[in-house]
């Protein structure tokens, strides 16, 4: 062990991620920013979820603890032990109520934990809100994750706070956030965030909502200098403290696979043939309607523009029956698998990625420096979009018969045209110098010793565990 890492060899952490790939993977990443400081990393999770983990982790020294999800839940179909494995999204948060029933194992578990070795801290996600009281219960101080940029965080408590969508005659009225003017959203930007005030959802809202806000801070997977306004207008007038130690997709290990997928392979040949690619993709969660697929797919095929396109296999049997892998032989095609989305987004021949806007995708994206055709669908999106398109600048944004940043219904054409766009024009030329110029400032970020994530991540641990031992002297 080097001097370095030996620094903080004495500490401890225990991480609890939410159950969702979406929420996992930037975990493992700061598991892995923690053992290279030389501490202890123990890892609670589900028993369906842990050999994904257990696979990603295989070359570390975490240890893992699985919990049984737990059986017979409402609504929850059985063997169901992550959001990507939901039928609906409307089931999200009776999922999120679910997992409370496993609040009395965990505490069995960190009980026993404890006694073999002293744990220093907790990071558990947002959606766990139930695991502040168990930290708490072991005297233990909880971080919390959310998976969110603080863009996204300010301008939503800006836009409660003040009940600025009050004063909206429409959804798809704009209007300026009077603590950021220069931003304005809509109505439309928020529908998708927050639950029914009148449903039975509002109460575990609020749950997380309370346990956050007594947390010691916020883990945000982004940096400084993406967000400064942001992470020091928080940090000046809120507690608990946003900590930046992004981006976490920095700290995964960069491996070849033994065998390159037919999909790498693809994109080898274009690449060969001096041709540029479209990488599409929405995410695990979203749902997209059959009609929406076929005019994504007309509007692909009309673009002329070379294309990857990632569908879950379910999606693809209503554009597939018609005959459209064959349209496109040549310059596109149809992938139906789970993909490792950084060997796309690093290859050299992407030059755009029509994205739903998840956190990870966007950051992923920025840090490969690939501009973004920005479509949001579900949960923060919107405010993602706008914070890629109109405040950082590497992106367009996606026309739909909705206004806002939230789309409506997109048609073929309107497609077809920002992908030409992108691909071909002159503003795409732009934000594609603009997103490399940012993907330089996320690896300086995230660079050992000296970057900015690194020192934050530095700072937070010998806060946390200076004011722990504190408290036990």
């Amino acid at each position: 062990m080097d001097t370095y890492s030996s620094k903080f060899s004495a500490h401890h952490v225990v991480l609890f991620p939410f159950m969702s790939k979406g929420h996992i993977i930037p975990i493992l990443n700061l598991a892995r920013l923690l053992l290279r400081r030389g501490m202890a990393v123990t890892m609670f999770t589900t028993t369906g979820n842990r050999p994904f983990i257990a696979e990603s982790l295989a070359d570390t020294s975490v240890f893992i603890i699985d919990i049984p999800f737990p059986q017979n839940a409402p609504e929850i179909p059985p063997g169901v032990e992550s959001t990507d494995l939901l039928p609906s999204m409307s089931l999200f948060f009776s999922f999120c109520k679910a997992t409370k029933q496993m609040q009395s194992m965990v505490e069995e578990k960190l009980q026993g934990l404890v006694r073999v070795q002293p744990v220093s801290f907790m990071v558990s996600d947002g959606f766990l809100w139930w695991t502040f009281e168990s930290a708490t219960k072991f005297g233990l101080p909880r971080l919390v994750f959310t998976g969110m940029n603080q863009f996204v965080s300010c301008v939503s408590r800006a836009v409660f706070e003040d009940r600025l969508l009050d004063r909206a005659e429409s959804d798809d009225e704009l209007i300026t956030v009077t603590r950021f003017p220069w931003i304005k959203v809509t109505r439309n930007d928020f529908n998708t965030v927050m639950p029914n005030p009148n449903g039975p959802t509002m109460e575990v809202f609020i749950d997380q909502v309370k346990s956050m806000s007594n947390s010691s801070g916020y883990i945000v997977n982004s940096f400084y200098e993406l967000e400064k306004v942001y992470i020091d207008n928080w940090n000046s007038e809120k507690r608990p403290k946003v900590w930046c130690v992004g981006p976490l997709c920095l700290a995964e290990p960069e491996l070849e696979p033994q065998k390159k997928p037919f999909w790498i392979q693809w994109l080898d040949q274009k690449l060969a043939q001096g041709c540029s690619v479209l990488y599409v993709a929405f995410g695990s969660q979203a749902e997209v309607p059959s009609e929406q697929l076929q005019q994504i797919a007309m509007g692909l095929q009309e673009s002329k523009a070379n294309f990857l396109w990632v569908l879950r296999k379910k999606e693809s049997e209503s554009i597939l029956d018609e005959g459209f892998e064959e349209t496109v032989k040549g310059r596109g095609i149809v992938v139906k698998q789970w993909v490792d989305q950084r060997q796309i987004l690093k290859h050299q021949c992407i030059e755009g990625f029509l994205s739903h806007c998840g956190w990870n995708s966007a950051l992923e994206s920025i840090c490969y420096g690939v501009p973004i055709l920005a479509w949001p669908m579900i949960a923060e999106q919107a405010l993602n979009a706008r914070m890629v398109v109109e405040e950082i600048k590497v992106g367009l944004r996606v026309e739909s018969t909705c206004n806002g940043m939230k789309p409506g219904f997109v048609k073929w054409d309107g497609l077809m045209k920002v992908v030409k766009e992108l691909m071909e024009g002159e503003m795409g030329k732009q934000v594609r110098k603009r997103v490399k110029q940012v993907a330089e400032l996320a690896k300086m970020a995230m660079a050992d010793s000296d970057g900015s994530s690194w020192q934050t991540l530095d700072l937070l641990i010998n806060e946390l565990c200076n004011k722990k031992q504190d408290v036990r002297l």
